[in-house]
C-alpha cells in the first residue's frame, strides 16, 4: 500500500512540475514593486598562494626521479622557512612518463620525464616575496603566483546578501509610502538579475546612487521573469596569474532582487 501511495505521489509531482516552474518564472499579475538591494565590502587579502612545477627529463629514470626529489626537498624547506600557512602546503605524487618531441615531422624519443607539482599559501605579501627571493627558478623549477584571496569569502558573501536583502525591504517600504501604497506581501526574492517586459535588462539596471533602486508596475498577465545571470562576483576582474607581489584590496559585491505585492493604501 505504501509503495502504491509513493508511486501516486511521484506521478502527481511529475505532472505538476512544468506548471510550477512556469509560475516561478512569471511576474505577478497584480500590482507589485520590484526593488534591488546592493551591498559592497572591500577587504585586504590574507592568502598569497604560490605554485611550483618541477620537471626533469633524462634518459635514465632514476636520475630524473632523484633530481625531482632533490628539488622537492629544497622547495618544501623554503616553504617552512618562510612561514607557509600550516595545512596549505600541497605536494602532488611524482609522475613518470615518456617524453617525445617532433623533428622533421617525426616523433623522436626524448627520454623519461619526471614531474611534480607543489603549492603553498602565505599570510602576507612580504612572506611570499621572501620565499620568491630565495627560490632559484630554472627550466626544471618553474614558479608562478596565483591571485591573492580572502579566507572568509563565504562568510563575507553571506553577510553582504543579508545586508542587500534588508536594503530591499527598506527601499520597498520607502517607495510604497511615497506613493501612498501599502505592501501586502513578498512574492519572490533572488540573487539572480531578472529580465522583464518594462525596459530594464539584466546587467543594465540603472543606479541612482541611493541605498536601493526600485520599479513599481501593474503588468498584464503573461509577463515573464527570466533567470539571466547570478550576481555576486567581485567588482573587479581577478588579476591574471603572474608575480602578484602587492597586497591590493579586493572588493566583493552582492545583489538581491525582490518583488513585493502592493495595494492602494487608501
Amino acid at each position: 500500500m505504501k509503495l502504491l501511495s509513493a508511486l501516486l505521489w511521484s506521478s502527481l509531482l511529475a505532472t505538476m512540475a512544468p506548471s510550477a516552474w512556469a509560475q516561478a518564472n512569471t511576474l505577478p499579475s497584480q500590482p507589485h514593486l520590484l526593488v534591488k538591494g546592493n551591498a559592497t565590502r572591500t577587504v585586504m587579502p590574507d592568502r598569497f598562494t604560490v605554485k611550483v612545477e618541477l620537471e626533469t627529463i633524462d634518459m635514465q629514470t632514476e636520475v630524473a626521479r632523484r633530481r625531482v626529489q632533490g628539488n622537492t626537498e629544497q622547495v618544501l624547506a623554503l616553504f617552512q622557512k618562510h612561514g607557509a600557512i600550516k595545512g596549505s602546503v600541497r605536494a602532488d605524487n611524482l609522475s613518470i612518463s615518456p617524453s617525445t618531441r617532433y623533428r622533421d615531422d617525426e616523433q623522436v624519443y626524448n627520454g623519461v620525464e619526471a614531474s611534480r607539482s607543489l603549492s603553498a599559501s602565505f599570510a602576507t605579501a612580504e612572506a611570499l616575496k621572501s620565499f620568491l627571493g630565495e627560490l632559484k627558478a630554472s627550466r626544471e623549477v618553474q614558479v608562478r603566483t596565483a591571485a591573492p584571496t580572502y579566507t572568509d569569502e563565504a562568510g563575507l558573501r553571506a553577510e553582504l546578501k543579508a545586508e542587500a536583502a534588508a536594503q530591499t525591504r527598506a527601499s520597498a517600504k520607502g517607495l510604497a509610502g511615497a506613493y501612498g501604497a501599502k505592501i501586502t506581501g513578498l512574492y519572490s526574492i533572488s540573487d539572480v538579475a531578472p529580465s522583464f517586459a518594462y525596459g530594464v535588462q539584466a546587467g543594465t539596471w540603472p543606479s541612482s546612487g541611493q541605498a536601493g533602486d526600485g520599479y513599481a508596475y501593474a503588468p498584464a498577465e503573461g509577463d515573464s521573469l527570466d533567470r539571466i545571470q547570478v550576481t555576486g562576483s567581485r567588482a573587479a576582474a581577478a588579476p591574471a596569474p603572474g608575480e602578484l607581489l602587492q597586497a591590493a584590496p579586493i572588493t566583493y559585491t552582492e545583489n538581491v532582487y525582490a518583488i513585493f505585492l502592493i495595494s492602494d493604501g487608501t
